[in-house]
């Protein structure tokens, strides 16, 4: 069983001991633990909550409205919802902020409380440690029985979001009509079953072939939307000769495309694509975290705009956005953070900008594709012992490699020309991430292996 208490949250598998698993008694404390900050930094006692549909949802949304009810805390329960749709609620309901229960693409077993701020973006590293910190102290306390919190079921939200993306200038539905796109999608039998065919028939798309559409949280493959776990969507868009195949993760904040062809577009490049777009109406500046493909810095450079990296983490990029007053951002996981709409990613807005650049462009998804600088990542990991000093290891390859640009504000990135590596330490195992890119699968594995075998020879001479 595993418990990791981040900054943006608690995650954990479902079962097991107390303080070892994501288990009712540490969903009440975190909870409680949560709801007493929210209400001590805003004065408001009302949070917003929403779910995607994993099976373990219902018992854990029962457990966090319970509890900050017994804080006096009003709930707004939006039920099935996605991410994106909590983030943007947060505001509309002038609340204390929010709550999303997902795990995100992780596999059905776990769940999590993704927490939000009254601005409904994620709670930044020093409120994430205010929040442990106060449950670790137990420093709350509950409502009398007069004082009690009340729950208001709310499902209009669905439609308040499509509302708001189909308002943005950016988005041309009467293009995306004109276009009579075929399309099918693959939900992962989460919540985008529900939000995703109520956005492209909202669009006016009318032919959506359904994949993975039931949310009942059994997900048919793992649910992160990679080329691996795509298989049925590719094959299901070559037998429907279908214009393209969309994918999103079980909380609808991760984005992925299928060429015409069944080839995939590539997780990476959905920001890039719908990066140019906005580009190509709006100039300004770019935001990627820095293992994020280096196409969105060149499409940013051609269009006459600054490209910006950040920090890994949503919380980072959004903080480096608004630091820059970048026109778009987000990550090469598929997240599209459009700041006209709120500061979080959104499979939504993404799909509703990518058709829109799409339609308007006239060609098939693999011709569009082929418009973007072709590069390729690999990603590799070195596990290590415990006791290892990750960073003092890191220090030593920087020295190393000293005379090129290099980043240390997330680990160590090293540029060599547009090439590039970049090494984390995890947050949760003793192992270093090694992500690299090249213009070839060949370069990127090439380079990969040769800060690996560097640092390899490091250990050996400690």
């Amino acid at each position: 069983m595993t418990l990791i208490k981040s900054i943006s949250g608690i995650r954990g598998t479902i079962g097991g001991a107390a303080g070892e698993g994501l288990t009712p008694l540490d969903i009440v404390k975190f909870t409680s633990a949560y709801g007493t900050w929210a209400v001590r930094k805003t004065g408001k006692k009302k949070i917003v909550v929403g779910r995607d549909a994993r099976i373990s949802g219902s018992m854990v949304n029962s457990l966090v409205t319970g509890t900050l009810q017994g804080l006096g805390i009003d709930v707004i329960d939006l039920g099935l919802s996605t991410t994106p749709t909590v983030e943007v609620a947060v505001p509309l309901e002038e609340a204390a902020g929010g709550i999303i229960l997902t795990a995100s693409h992780n596999p059905k077993q776990w769940n999590a409380l993704k927490l939000l701020n009254h601005e409904g973006e994620f709670i930044s590293d020093a409120d994430g440690k205010e929040v442990l910190d106060i449950a670790e102290r137990s420093d709350f306390s509950y409502a009398e029985v007069n004082d009690l919190g009340q729950v208001i079921h709310d499902d209009s939200y669905l439609k308040k979001h499509i509302d708001l993306v189909l308002a943005l200038p950016l988005v041309d539905v009467e293009a995306i009509k004109k276009a009579d796109f075929n399309i099918v999608i693959d939900c992962v039998n989460s919540t985008g079953g529900l939000f995703v065919p109520a956005l492209l028939e909202a669009l006016g798309v009318k032919t959506i072939h359904r994949l993975y559409c039931e949310p009942d949280g059994n997900f048919p493959h793992n649910p992160e939307p990679l080329p691996e776990n795509l298989l049925a969507l590719s094959q299901e868009v070559v037998k429907n000769r279908a214009d393209l195949g969309i994918a999103v993760d079980p909380d609808v904040d991760r984005l992925a495309f299928v060429c015409e062809d069944g080839n995939m577009f590539g997780e990476e490049y959905t920001l890039v694509a719908v990066a140019d777009y906005i580009l190509k109406n709006k100039k300004g500046n770019t935001v990627s975290n820095l293992s994020s493909t280096r196409a969105l810095r060149d499409v940013t450079e051609n269009a006459g705009g600054e490209y910006h990296a950040a920090a890994v983490g949503e919380v980072n990029v959004v903080n480096k956005m608004k630091e820059v007053h970048a026109v778009i951002g987000g990550e090469g996981n598929g997240g599209v953070i459009y700041p006209e709409l709120h500061y979080g990613r959104d499979a939504l807005v993404g799909i509703a900008l990518f058709l829109t650049h799409l339609a308007k462009y006239g060609k098939s998804v693999s011709n569009l594709r082929s418009t973007y600088p072709g590069y390729y990542i690999s990603k590799n990991k070195i596990t290590l012992t415990p006791e290892m000093d990750i960073d003092a290891l890191l220090l030593k390859v920087e020295e190393k490699y000293q005379r090129q640009p290099h980043s240390t504000i997330d680990g160590l990135k090293i540029e060599f020309d547009k090439e590039w590596v970049h090494l984390r330490r995890s947050n949760t195992e003793p192992i270093i991430r090694i992500y690299s890119e090249g213009n070839s699968e060949t370069v990127a594995d090439n380079l990969a292996n040769k800060i690996i075998a560097d640092i390899r020879e490091i250990l050996q001479l400690n």
